[in-house]
């Protein structure tokens, strides 16, 4: 079966800002401003939607506030990825009609990656009758339709249709603060890997055109963002289905070489398709940050087949001691799924390992890769069955004991590493983008994206500036401003 991207038309956009018209036109003979929330969980490709939400929120006239209570609309922005994610989306869900009792005229919907799972609409359909619409990724740009449909009729709308990914261009955006910005350069993923539910939730890759990414990345330089961060599920395939020969090291050449100051970053990449040509553009240009986040999952090579994951071992730690050899401030970060079904715990220690190996610590398979690697900070999950990928239907004799067992270990090893590297910063002047306030101290960031809790006056947040490194914690740096 072929498969196809949809692009939205102008024209059908033109539809849904005329609907949001009409609906700021009704809210207006009301005599009153409405109120939205828009509450998001998961990864930046949620947050970057959720800022999409907002803006046809806005455009409908809504004000955006931060609380359930008292808001005329509350949109929930759902994540798949684990099952504790969903346990959380499903208890809040269930809150929300205590708040619908107080404000019966109150419209709640639902959307994310858990609504584009079949199973999990049709349960909220029958167990959550106090939600008023449900829609999944692919019927995002449709909101203000459903929204109007819900407002005028009082029917329920669940838009779920299936599709291999679609792209909609110039929806409104409100962004989240004036100084950082998320930019989605790409869609959807076709890796497929044994235990992930993304592929099947958000569609097939599908890459927007470089034009205008590079037209929206201006526009945020002239807007006074500082530091932006290009999104895809695989930002390493980027183009690929194009056909214009621009791939993803192209894209941030040309971004980087854009008039402003400001840094640019990417999420997330995905090892069988970085390049070193990528780690060559990232070294050459002083716009990109220092930063590569790059998922390992296990360090063990069966296991990795397993998992669907397409490289070994050896192939990984190769990129990254390419990266380190052009770039030996480069800051590592990474994923690793721990309790993997079938995963014993030699196979563990190599992923532990991996960590030392590259700059981190040294279990066996994973730990020693840990321990190779040294990742400057590492996000560890236990592994969580995903109904319908491969993974789920695998044999799991591993208790749920064990596997907490080595998720503590790992966090061990990787808390030492983390700890180590930092102290390394102590006695260093670097480079920081004061980003606000917390508390008594200013919070900042890294070119690699450390944060560094530092004393200096609210004129410096927005700003780039120097901050000598006084002192470290495992997660973060304390410094002062140099003038």
């Amino acid at each position: 079966m072929e498969r196809k991207t949809v692009e939205i038309t102008p024209e059908q956009l033109r539809t849904q800002q005329e609907i949001c018209e009409k609906i700021s036109a009704y809210w207006k003979t009301q005599g009153r401003t409405p109120r939205a929330m828009v509450d998001t969980y998961g990864c930046q490709q949620n947050e970057a939607d959720s800022e999409r939400i907002r803006g046809m929120l806005q455009s409908c006239g809504y004000a955006i506030v931060d609380e359930e209570e008292g808001a005329d609309c509350i949109v929930i922005n759902t994540c798949a990825i684990r099952e504790h994610a969903e346990d959380r989306v499903y208890g809040n869900v269930g809150a929300l009609t205590h708040t619908k009792n107080r404000h019966p005229a109150q419209k709640i919907f639902l959307c994310g990656c858990m609504m584009g799972q079949p199973a999990v609409a049709e349960r909220i359909k029958k167990s959550y009758r106090h939600v008023d619409g449900v829609f999944n990724p692919h019927q995002l740009w449709r909101f203000p339709e459903l929204l109007d449909t819900v407002l005028t009729t009082g029917k329920r709308v669940f838009a779920t249709e299936d599709s291999d990914g679609v792209i909609a261009e110039g929806l409104p955006v409100v962004r989240s603060n004036g100084l950082k910005a998320w930019v989605s350069i790409m869609y959807g993923c076709n890796n497929f890997c044994s235990y992930c539910i993304v592929p099947y939730v958000r569609g097939r890759e599908r890459s927007r055109r470089p034009e205008e990414i590079v037209a929206e990345v201006k526009e945020l330089i002239a807007a006074g963002y500082k530091d932006i961060t290009l999104l895809g599920q695989n930002v390493n395939s980027y183009g690929k289905d194009l056909g214009l020969g621009v791939d993803f090291a192209d894209l941030m050449a040309e971004l980087a070489e854009l008039p402003g100051d400001f840094w640019l970053r990417f999420m997330t990449s995905h090892p069988k398709d970085a390049t070193r040509k990528l780690f060559d553009t990232i070294a050459s240009h002083e716009k990109i940050a220092k930063q590569f986040h790059l998922p390992f999952q296990s360090g063990n090579d069966r296991v990795l087949r397993v998992m669907n994951r397409r490289y070994d071992a050896a192939q990984y730690l190769s990129l990254v001691d390419y990266g380190r050899s052009l770039m030996p401030e480069l800051v590592l970060t990474s994923d690793v799924i721990v309790g993997f079904p079938g995963e014993t715990e030699a196979e563990f220690e190599e992923s532990c390992a991996f960590l030392e190996k590259i700059g981190f610590v040294k279990f066996e398979d994973t730990i020693r890769l840990i321990e190779r690697v040294r990742y400057d900070a590492l996000f560890t999950f236990i592994f969580s069955p995903r109904p319908g990928t491969p993974a789920a239907k695998m044999d799991d004799p591993t208790s749920k004991e064990e596997k907490n067992r080595r998720f503590d270990r790992l966090c061990d090893v990787q808390n030492r590493i983390s700890q180590e590297i930092h102290q390394a910063y102590v006695g260093k002047t670097m480079r920081v983008l004061v980003d606000g306030r917390d508390g008594e101290l200013l919070t900042a960031r890294t070119e690699g994206g450390r944060l560094v809790r530092m004393s200096g006056q609210d004129s410096l947040i927005g700003q780039f500036v120097q901050a000598k490194i006084t002192g470290c914690t495992t997660w973060s740096l304390t410094g002062q401003s140099v003038l």
